[in-house]
């Protein structure tokens, strides 16, 4: 039996491209029916790693790190919720709207690998974040997202007070800026090729194709 495609996905649970670079590799995946051939694991990248815990609202934050004026930006949140409708996925942008630190949600993606659910996780958070107007920041929303996903939210939330499993995720984030990721998502083919940004559905096709014949 051929070995898996091994895809690593760098992003962040608060960055809209990521969601919809993912939605959209999702649907190449299934269109070409090799859900069995692939094997995705999240890695952490935080797009504003000195976020404070009572996070910043995201039009202010937006303007202070891009400088993107309030009409430039409503124009860009148009955008990403008619994309995403285009994919199933809502965005539900508002005023009061607060960019969150991520930092413990990342701590939980890892712990939901070996049980298979960091994917489940993942889309739980964003979905929350996105969709539902919550912060990922805040504990009793990432114990009900474990909840949600079926795993243990006692085990999970309690290495959210461990130095090792805290530092594991620091050096995860260190080790993809050392190989020189600098964007998000950054999508990466058996640890020897990667594509940035969330490229149309044709482009990930082409990808796999190609490296599922090559394999």
């Amino acid at each position: 039996m051929a070995e898996k495609l091994k895809i690593d996905i760098v992003s962040d649970v608060v960055c809209p491209w990521c969601t919809i670079g993912y939605k959209r590799l999702e649907k190449a995946i299934s269109e070409l029916g090799v859900q069995n051939q692939i094997d995705i694991e999240w890695q952490p990248f935080e797009l504003n790693p000195k976020m404070p815990a009572e996070g910043q609202n995201i039009i202010e934050h937006i303007e202070e790190k891009y400088g993107a004026t309030l009409e430039q930006q409503k124009e860009s949140q148009q955008h990403m919720a008619d994309t995403g409708e285009e994919l199933g996925f809502t965005f539900d942008y508002f005023d009061e709207m607060r960019m969150s630190n991520t930092f413990e949600a990342h701590v939980l993606l890892e712990y939901a690998k070996p049980f298979g659910k960091q994917t489940a996780l993942k889309l739980n958070l964003m979905t929350a974040f996105f969709s539902e107007r919550k912060d990922v920041s805040d504990r009793a929303i990432l114990k009900q997202a474990l909840l949600d996903v079926g795993l243990n939210a006692e085990e999970g939330l309690a290495l959210l007070d461990q130095d090792n499993a805290r530092s594991e995720v620091k050096d995860k984030e260190d080790y993809w800026k050392n190989m020189g990721i600098t964007s998000v998502p950054t999508i990466v083919f058996n640890r020897t090729s990667a594509i940035t940004g969330a490229q149309p559905v044709d482009v990930f096709k082409d990808v796999l194709k190609d490296l599922l014949q090559r394999s």
